[in-house]
């Protein structure tokens, strides 16, 4: 069995922590054993142990986009990753890139083998760092990662870093999870629900979703809204945010009466379960892991096509995208699916579909794997 050592500068639970419990679930455990490293205890690390693996925390601060590898390995901490990666018996590091500079040198004393994944298109590697970046084995979470982290002109062959799209739980999620949501939040069955799941960043919409719920009221004021999700990192602008959107919410008296925010939720299948349609409002998406799962639970999506979801949703099949901070673009779409049960039954369907197809966690477990064995050799 070969043990392969996960890293997180990130301790909550985003998208990209949320995937990493996922992938790490559906690795085959008689082949490998998943660890984890992070700088601090959180909900991911609380998590993970609760699956039953070993999970360490070794204090550092993550790297910055100006990071100048050949300084950053000399960092003391890489003595520390590198005590552990020993002590532990790893096999095979497999980084994000806020600890990628610390664990790469580290590996590398070791021998190591070591991947990363890209999740961001917005590290644009500096000029001082791309030799760096191209002795690095990595994949990309979707092609819009992909192709905005290598730039253009590109720095390195786009086929040296081959996209493995995040999969999503087709047991977990599923159609048919029943509505109890609804009965906890006191909404009725027959209302028509408009959710949304995302953790308090700008770039998410939330103004956008609310800006969106007051059109569509305006036409169906009965309509009930759902937001899931929490201030995930402690970003004192993401707070900030966090407060002016509640507040907003609450001053809107039509909003106060319709839009529920319900924080973090362990089971935010429930969300999906309970909503009629699906809104991803963010500016950009580098993937969207929030509009798979909806489709995976048989629920159209409306979303800004900007990224990841221009990859994963079916324009007009699975559901709607709008461009980015057109709230009347994305208003004429919710209201369409909401005033149409047939095209949302549709949708939906192909939905779940086109995920099962292309987006399933045993096909992006399965390339993993793959990939590791290749590195192991």
């Amino acid at each position: 069995m070969k043990r392969i050592l996960y890293t997180s500068w990130y301790t909550g639970l985003g998208g990209g922590e949320t995937d990493l419990l996922t992938l790490a679930g559906a690795l085959d455990h008689s082949r490998f054993a998943p660890q984890l490293l992070v700088p601090a205890n959180g909900k991911l690390c609380q998590r993970w142990r609760a699956e039953g693996w070993s999970a360490h925390v070794l204090p550092y601060r993550g790297a910055s986009t100006w990071f100048v590898p050949s300084l950053w390995a000399r960092f003391p901490v890489v003595r520390r990753m590198e005590d552990l990666l020993v002590a532990q018996n790893i096999d095979l590091v497999h980084s994000d890139y806020h600890t990628l500079p610390f664990i790469a040198a580290a590996a590398r004393r070791l021998g190591l083998p070591l991947l990363w994944t890209v999740w961001g298109w917005w590290f644009k590697p500096k000029v001082w760092q791309r030799a760096f970046f191209r002795s690095l084995p990595a994949v990309a979470r979707s092609r819009a990662i992909r192709d905005g982290f290598v730039g253009s002109p590109p720095f390195m062959p786009p086929d040296h870093l081959p996209v493995i799209y995040t999969g999503v739980d087709s047991a977990r999620f599923r159609p048919g999870l029943g509505r109890g949501l609804r009965r906890e939040l006191d909404i009725a069955d027959d209302a028509l629900v408009v959710a949304m799941v995302a953790r308090f960043q700008p770039v998410k919409g939330h103004h956008f979703f609310q800006a969106m719920a007051e059109q569509v009221l305006a036409a169906l004021p009965e309509t009930r809204f759902i937001v899931a999700g929490d201030d995930v990192f402690g970003v004192s602008a993401d707070q900030r945010y966090r407060e002016q959107i509640l507040e907003r919410a609450a001053q809107r008296p039509a909003l106060r009466d319709s839009l529920q925010y319900i924080g973090f939720r362990d089971d935010i299948e429930s969300v999906y379960a309970a909503a009629d349609v699906f809104v991803c409002p963010s500016d950009f998406e580098s993937y969207g892991i929030a509009n798979l799962e909806a489709m995976a639970c048989g629920r159209p999506v409306v979303s800004t096509g900007r990224g990841g979801p221009s990859e994963t949703i079916a324009h007009g099949e699975t559901g709607f995208l709008v461009d980015a901070g057109d709230v009347d673009a994305l208003s004429a779409s919710v209201l369409r699916l909401l005033n149409d049960a047939d095209l949302r039954k549709k949708m939906g369907v192909a939905g779940r579909r086109r995920m099962l197809k292309t987006f399933s966690i045993a096909a992006a477990a399965d390339a993993h794997m793959q990939l590791y064995e290749r590195l192991l050799r």
